[in-house]
């Protein structure tokens, strides 16, 4: 899975689940300030790309994501870590 592939499954996710318009999830928007997302919501976001992506994500992992490209980046590195 490339980057793009996990920017589109993040994206998706954000849509599905918090009802946001696919034109407001860029790269660099900001997860808490731009989207409104809170930390309940990341916790969903979280449990739900655990069950696309089949693996276990590591609380610690997220605690330093701000942005959708953090997200991108954190999964990226579960997916494609051997």
């Amino acid at each position: 899975m490339d980057k793009q592939q996990i920017f589109n499954q993040v994206q998706s996710a954000l849509v599905q689940l918090f009802e946001l318009s696919p034109d407001d999830i860029k790269p660099e928007s900001k997860l808490f300030e731009e989207l409104e997302l809170d930390s309940i919501d990341a916790v969903d976001l979280v449990v739900h790309l655990q069950k696309k992506i089949g693996k276990k994500v590591d609380p610690e992992t997220f605690k330093s994501v701000r942005t959708v490209q953090d997200v991108v980046e954190a999964v990226n590195k579960l997916v494609n870590n051997k």
